[in-house]
């Protein structure tokens, strides 16, 4: 009898053992560091790297290329030396509209989005702490900027945090979903507006890219 229970013991314990040895490779995740030249991977159910870079470069580069060619049109013909003071940006932040949720891809399009225009010749961006100290002294959200009366106190707290600048910029994600049976399409559209502090005046840019989700491989290879 002791020696059936020993037995019942020992085989309960092997499968025990076994199930969590199963488990842990059914856990078990890989992982390399890609080179620079490797190609983003293509999210198989949202939004990924491959998609919002090419948005970034693209309304970030209409944008600010229209700016300057307006800015470049109105100096006088003996300044175009290329020593004309940067213009500042205040970048209030990217507001998601889409179908999907973004994550922490949010903060990488700001931060990208950041860097391509600091990288200009022409802007600077004010730094995003001293965007949102003013916001909070203000007790503003990005949004009540476009009430006039919200921007001249925004602007005002700005200044006396030594931050003036010439535009208020904002960034939105949207998309438009179309279904086909197993297949669907999405587009992905950015879309930068920058208001003129002076003039009050908006221009927008977008950028937009077409994704396939398919629950087959057929479904890809017939696009």
């Amino acid at each position: 009898m002791e020696r059936r229970q020993f037995l019942v013991s020992v085989w309960q314990c092997a499968a025990a053992v076994g199930l969590a040895g199963a488990t842990g490779c059914r856990g078990t995740q890989h992982a390399k560091v890609m080179s620079a030249d490797a190609p983003d991977l293509v999210g198989s159910h949202a939004a990924g790297a491959e998609t919002w870079e090419p948005l970034i470069q693209g309304s970030v580069s209409q944008l600010l290329g229209r700016q300057m060619n307006e800015i470049a049109q109105v100096q006088p013909a003996g300044h175009l030396d290329g020593n004309l003071p940067r213009k500042k940006i205040c970048f209030v932040g990217v507001e998601n509209k889409s179908a999907e949720e973004i994550g922490d891809f949010k903060e990488q399009i700001y931060q990208k989005i950041d860097t391509c225009i600091s990288q200009s010749e022409m802007f600077d961006v004010i730094h995003k702490r001293y965007v949102e100290a003013g916001l909070r002294q203000c007790q503003l959200r990005p949004d009540d900027l476009f009430i006039p009366g919200n921007r001249r106190m925004f602007s005002a707290a700005m200044e006396q945090l030594n931050q003036p600048f010439d535009y208020l910029m904002y960034a939105t994600v949207t998309s438009g979903t179309t279904p086909d049976n197993k297949t669907t399409q999405r587009n992905y559209t950015l879309t930068l507006e920058l208001i003129d502090m002076d003039s009050g005046r908006s221009e927008k840019e977008s950028a937009e890219l077409r994704k396939l989700y398919s629950k087959n491989r057929v479904g890809l290879r017939k696009a």
